[in-house]
């Protein structure tokens, strides 16, 4: 881990009681779902859907992914999708590079694949996705719904063994705006809070 991620790392794990308390009944789901998963040792896959996969739910997949190995937690796996495909958002990508991420975009087409980075040895594969695409798991997994538009759009996840409302607001109302970096790094951030603060509820 490199010293940004690091320094932001430990940022978040002391905001953890700034979190409101309607927000950690949101998340006690996923903690649940977790931790049942983590003392039976047995593998935890999470998929993040958003409608057009190019903002939240690519947050939701890396920053799930920095909390398993910030807290050392064995065989998470992270994906994201949506309810139809686009791109992962120019935006978005860089709020994750403000932070610490060394992102890398593997080809040039209209949808790239990117490399984002955690250490040299440890990174998610991001690209936009439907639900239906073949690199995501089929069974035995967790959908995460990070939008409300998705969340009303797709009740019914295929296979899906738990399917979990956790929406936060969209950062593309401030597209094109003066607030459009801080937007987006904030809700980077509450994201990452949100998923740090599940991981450590693990051993509890």
């Amino acid at each position: 881990m490199n010293a940004p991620l690091k320094l932001f790392a430990e940022h978040i794990t002391k905001q953890f009681a700034q979190i409101p308390n309607d927000r950690k009944e949101k998340l006690t789901p996923l903690v649940d779902y977790l931790r049942e998963k983590y003392q039976l040792k047995e593998e935890m896959s999470l998929v993040f859907i958003c409608t057009h996969n190019s903002r939240r739910s690519h947050f939701g997949q890396v920053m799930c992914a920095f909390a398993a190995a910030y807290y050392g937690v064995p065989n998470v796996h992270t994906y994201s999708a949506g309810t139809e495909e686009t791109a992962f958002h120019p935006n978005a990508i860089e709020a994750l590079k403000t932070i610490g991420f060394k992102i890398e975009q593997l080809d040039q087409s209209t949808n790239p694949h990117y490399r984002v980075n955690f250490s040299e040895s440890v990174h998610s594969d991001c690209f936009s996705k439907s639900i239906s695409h073949e690199s995501l798991p089929k069974n035995q997994f967790a959908a995460i719904m990070t939008c409300s538009d998705a969340e009303q759009n797709c009740p019914f996840v295929p296979g899906a063994e738990k399917r979990i409302g956790i929406t936060y607001e969209d950062p593309k109302a401030y597209d094109g705006t003066e607030l459009q970096s801080a937007k987006y790094l904030e809700r980077a951030t509450q994201i990452a809070t949100e998923l740090f603060y599940v991981f450590s509820q693990l051993n509890h």
